[in-house]
């Protein structure tokens, strides 16, 4: 018999992994993991936010990455800056801004377990977190079935699809939005500080053995379930970070799925 704790904590995991791998891929594709770290980053601001206002932080997060995302998108239409050096300013800003947030809500006794939204507390997760984690991840991926053509064209070739009528800008917006929430979602599981890298890990091993994207977006997923098993099994055995053993799985996986592809080469 399964205790409740470790099944919510594998239902979370999957869940997830559910996004993850899709969004993870177009990360790939895309090379976006800058975006993903500043997405990151500014959950901290979030967090904060949420817990000055008495919110779940989940929201904040939802809510200060969707207003990052709108950020970015502004001032990439002033075209003087380069968006790995906005993503920089926004990012180390927001960093900045969460940290000195949290700092005057500790000085006015505010007990905030920091470590967990670093790294995740994935076998604190409960049940109402589950409903909220599945209903977000439902939404995620209704919308990004909508859009999965376009990002794989744009990835393909971003001026061919303008030709094609795709709307670039809007599509890109969108998937930003998305992968604010996905960041949100990830909070319970992984955390602030690991989330990049349970996007890009399990994308990356999919590619290794992928013949389309579509194949590739399906495998990643897999991988994805893969390593949260994994992950969380190491943690019931040796006593490991949850979230930490999670990511340490998924590169296990890519560095094997790296060396058996070169076998086979």
């Amino acid at each position: 018999m399964i205790d409740d704790f470790i099944l919510y904590a594998l239902l979370a995991g999957i869940a997830l992994a559910l996004v993850v791998g899709p969004l993870g891929s177009v990360v790939v594709w895309r090379r976006m993991a800058y975006f993903g770290d500043t997405l990151a980053h500014a959950a901290l601001l979030g967090v904060a936010l949420a817990v000055a206002s008495d919110q779940l932080p989940m929201a904040g997060v939802g809510i200060i990455g969707v207003v990052m995302a709108a950020l970015l998108f502004w001032l990439e239409k002033q075209r003087d800056l380069s968006t790995d050096t906005l993503l920089g300013i926004l990012s180390h800003s927001a960093l900045a801004l969460g940290l000195i947030v949290l700092s005057v809500l500790q000085s006015q006794g505010f007990n905030i377990n920091l470590m967990s939204y670093l790294f995740g507390d994935l076998l604190a997760v409960d049940q109402a977190d589950l409903l909220l984690m599945y209903g977000s991840v439902l939404v995620i991926l209704l919308v990004f079935s909508q859009i999965l053509s376009s990002l794989i064209s744009i990835s393909a070739n971003e001026e061919l699809a303008r030709i094609d009528g795709v709307a670039v800008e809007k599509i890109r917006f969108v998937f930003m939005i998305l992968l604010a929430l996905v960041v949100a979602v990830a909070l319970k599981v992984v955390g602030i500080l690991l989330i990049t890298a349970l996007l890009i890990i399990p994308a990356a091993t999919a590619r290794l053995f992928s013949k389309s994207p579509k194949q590739m977006v399906v495998m990643s997923v897999l991988v994805a379930i893969a390593a949260v098993v994994l992950g969380l099994y190491s943690s019931m055995k040796w006593d490991f970070p949850t979230g930490p053993a999670i990511v340490v799985s998924a590169s296990f996986l890519f560095f094997i799925s790296r060396l058996l592809n070169r076998s086979d080469t």
